[in-house]
């Protein structure tokens, strides 16, 4: 009997196996997750680049957290001096010791990342109605962020649209993971009074987090203007079922909650065309800085060699 599924194709080699198709992901497993500044939609292959990864490479973001750095090691320098002193006479601490020092601004991004990340999993929770994790809520250190957070939510009244969702615009190549969306008729009361034109009391407003810097000190950068208005300007969202809905309708003003152990201050930020207009710009930087500016500078060009000269 011919085995016609076979007919017109070839067989597979003996001990050859075919390869299978990847399954097509389904629920939660379709939302693209962040990966060395991509983002991946698995379900057409499509590549977004990370907004966070955008702003690092094209903006002066860069400089500004140089400048950190290097007040940072001085400051650990100072504060360490005898010991940096006594390190410096024998050598074999010499080379641990000034390890030690370089590493202060990465120790330091290391710790805002892990106090960023536990503030995100505690408001990340609240908005979703869902119990807190457990080893966050009896940490002594994270309990002023949450009882600040939570002040805040009762002080201006606020409700949450959506938390944590991811977002991207395939036409523009980007992606990334916005915070939340809030109502708040007082927000935006407050937010008529600042800007001196009416906004709708039922406005939806883009909103972020920030636990870096003191309240009496600057703790947020223009830089955020440029991420949330990336966000606001999304064509797509995924939601946590893993479907996508065009991106909801946002107003050109957000929020951004400095949120700090000795309080909170709620910032406004523009985040309308115009701020997304330069983005773009920073998107086309960052295009250069990863890209045409690796090739663009080549290796230095040698003399001729007698036999060349005579080639030519």
């Amino acid at each position: 009997m011919t085995n016609t599924a076979l007919a017109g194709a070839q067989a597979p080699a003996a001990g050859r196996r075919r390869k299978t198709a990847a399954p097509t992901p389904t629920g939660p497993d379709r939302i693209p997750r962040p990966s060395q500044g991509w983002y991946r939609d698995k379900v057409t292959g499509e590549k977004y680049r990370r907004v966070t990864t955008i702003l690092s490479q094209g903006s002066t973001k860069g400089d500004i957290l140089s400048r950190w750095a290097a007040n940072l090691v001085a400051e650990t320098a100072f504060a360490h001096l005898p010991q940096l002193v006594a390190a410096s006479r024998r050598p074999e601490t010499r080379t641990e010791t000034y390890d030690w020092l370089r590493r202060a601004p990465l120790r330091k991004k290391d710790e805002r990342a892990d106090i960023g990340s536990a503030v995100h999993s505690i408001i990340e929770a609240h908005v979703l109605g869902e119990p807190m994790p457990v080893g966050l809520v009896n940490d002594p250190e994270m309990a002023p962020y949450l009882d600040n957070f939570l002040r805040f939510v009762e002080d201006w009244q606020v409700t949450f649209e959506a938390s944590e969702m991811v977002v991207g615009n395939r036409t523009a190549g980007y992606a990334g993971t916005l915070d939340y969306l809030l109502r708040s008729h007082l927000i935006t009361a407050a937010l008529s009074d600042r800007l001196g034109v009416e906004v709708p009391l039922d406005s939806v407003l883009m909103g972020d987090t920030k636990t870096g810097g003191e309240l009496d000190v600057k703790g947020v950068y223009p830089e955020a203007s440029l991420q949330m208005s990336a966000y606001r300007k999304a064509e797509v969202a995924w939601l946590r079922d893993g479907s996508t809905v065009p991106m909801p309708a946002t107003y050109a003003h957000g929020v951004v909650l400095h949120l700090r152990p000795e309080g909170y201050r709620l910032i406004p930020v523009a985040c309308g065309d115009d701020v997304f207009a330069a983005f773009r710009i920073v998107q086309q930087a960052a295009d250069w800085v990863s890209g045409l500016s690796k090739t663009v500078v080549g290796q230095a060009l040698a003399l001729p060699t007698t036999e060349e000269k005579a080639a030519a």
